[in-house]
């Protein structure tokens, strides 16, 4: 009897969380099996000049790729796991550098507005510059391919950070300001209980913004700079061996980490940013 109404309980568990998740779960593979099969039919038909899905899981290399992600021959010859880990591991680096630096930047152009007035035009300049620009000035300044995308990382997610951050700290309500000048707060203490709670939502649109266009630079430069192991290159390898295959096989893996990337600050945005704010 006691089982029975355990099982009854489960079921009824299981079925209310179906309802309540059902479309969360339902339509996105609805909607990927339709691209997926349109892709096939088009493919098949010769209106698309592309290998199909079931095409690309039946040639023999992207197969292997597929199945053995974590092969490593040494030098560039590595699977998709060590090419995309690398690319990552750049991104990270530059991301934060970009991070740290949009943030602090964005606080002194917010709170000054001399600062703001001097140096306006030139971060609007800046920004407009694509990424692939910035790659022969950072081979040319750096000689070295890893700094260089360092550098193309940074340059081109900072000002996202940097002009959401100086919004954020120049939209602080009026009566914030007053009530701070009021009860005398310290510069320590306005800065921590007001500035940064009131400019956190700006923050974290600029990170979000950021961590795409970063994510976006690396494969760019990759493509670009020779030699050097990373999602980007491995396209590029592929292409000119005519594995377009290959290449589509890449571009799920890129955009799955960019999708896991923006999750991720989403999820850090929904843990620090108090609910009233969101």
């Amino acid at each position: 009897m006691a089982a029975s109404i355990g099982n009854r309980n489960s079921s009824n568990t299981l079925a209310k969380f179906w309802q309540k998740n059902a479309q969360n779960w339902a339509l996105p593979i609805i909607g990927l099996l339709g691209f997926l099969t349109i892709w096939q039919i088009l493919s098949s038909v010769g209106l698309l000049k592309l290998p199909g899905p079931w095409d690309i899981i039946s040639e023999k290399s992207t197969r292997e790729l597929l199945i053995y992600p974590f092969y490593d021959r040494g030098g560039t010859d590595k699977g998709l796991f060590w090419q995309t880990l690398a690319s990552f591991e750049r991104v990270a680096k530059g991301y934060s550098l970009a991070a740290v630096v949009g943030v602090g930047m964005g606080i002194l152009v917010g709170t000054t507005p001399v600062v703001d007035k001097a140096l306006d035009p030139l971060f609007q300049f800046l920004r407009t510059v694509p990424p692939l620009a910035w790659v022969p000035i950072a081979l040319s300044a750096l000689r070295q391919n890893e700094p260089a995308a360092l550098f193309v990382i940074f340059i081109t997610a900072v000002w996202p950070i940097l002009l959401n951050t100086a919004v954020g700290v120049k939209q602080i309500p009026q009566d914030y300001r007053n009530v701070a000048r009021v009860l005398q707060i310290s510069r320590q203490k306005y800065f921590f209980k007001i500035l940064i709670p009131s400019a956190l939502p700006y923050i974290f649109t600029g990170l979000r913004i950021s961590i795409g266009l970063a994510w976006l630079a690396i494969i760019a430069a990759e493509i670009i700079m020779s030699g050097i192991v990373g999602i980007g290159f491995f396209i590029w390898n592929a292409y000119t061996d005519d594995k377009v295959g290959e290449v589509i096989l890449a571009l799920v893996y890129i955009g799955a980490v960019g999708l896991m990337l923006d999750r991720a600050i989403g999820w850090i945005q929904h843990l620090i940013v108090p609910e009233e704010q969101k």
